[in-house]
């Protein structure tokens, strides 16, 4: 094997200066870019972001591929990354001048695993930051993190192509699209109930519901009317 078998070696500043470059490009042709933008070492730091990864991390079809993205997105070559319902479209830098496009599409959560979860988050979660933060009783991450109720998507959930001519089953700009998810997530993390096609507002509703119904019950009142959904989200900023 000769030397010039091997790939020609490519400082991570390089590779950040190429993206950067290309970020420019593509801004000058549409403002409407959404770069995932990595400090330091920690690929995500909200609660959803690092739950989504380390379910990403947890599946052995991913084990030898996941990984691979890593030092992709702290390059910053995810140049542009939209999440829209249950879809996924983004722009990583590779090798080549042009980056590849990346699609990943999620399956839709099954109703009957939310209707669980609704039923065990009863009364538990009291307002929608705390929800985003994360900041909820520990046996409450569990379930949401727990596969026998399929909140985080399974490989059989999660459908990716890119236009790359990599043939593996997840090349490096997918496997970098998918922890730039997580990232975005610490931006938004309302954006993962929007991927998984749930309404995680109704979390908060539902549990607001029950407290107030319980309230005027302790207290003797009957109430023969609904609690209407524009109460509730007037009340407690839903």
């Amino acid at each position: 094997m000769s030397y010039d078998d091997f790939p020609t070696y490519v400082s991570v500043g390089e590779k950040k200066a190429k993206a950067a470059k290309s970020l420019e490009k593509l801004k000058k042709k549409n403002g409407d870019i959404e770069p995932v933008i990595i400090d330091g070492r920690t690929l995500a730091k909200s609660w959803w972001g690092k739950a989504w990864n380390l379910n990403l991390e947890s599946y052995a079809d991913y084990e030898n591929r996941i990984g691979r993205g890593k030092s992709y997105v702290r390059n910053h070559a995810v140049l542009d990354l939209k999440i829209s319902g249950g879809k996924v479209a983004a722009k990583v830098q590779g090798t080549r001048v042009r980056p590849y496009d990346v699609e990943v599409v999620i399956d839709p959560l099954n109703h009957a695993n939310w209707q669980k979860i609704l039923e065990l988050c009863n009364r538990r979660i009291d307002t929608l930051e705390q929800l985003t933060e994360g900041k909820f009783p520990k046996e409450l991450a569990i379930i949401f993190t727990d596969k026998k109720y399929d909140m985080f998507p399974s490989p059989r959930e999660i459908h990716f192509d890119c236009s790359c001519p990599d043939w593996a089953y997840m090349c490096k700009h997918v496997a970098a699209t998918l922890y730039g998810i997580g990232a975005r997530f610490d931006q938004n993390p309302m954006l993962f109930f929007e991927l998984r096609g749930i309404n995680g507002q109704e979390l908060i509703r539902k549990s607001v519901e029950q407290k107030v119904e319980s309230m005027l019950k302790n207290a003797g009142r009957k109430s023969d009317r609904e609690i209407l959904e524009r109460d509730v989200a007037d009340i407690f900023g839903l």
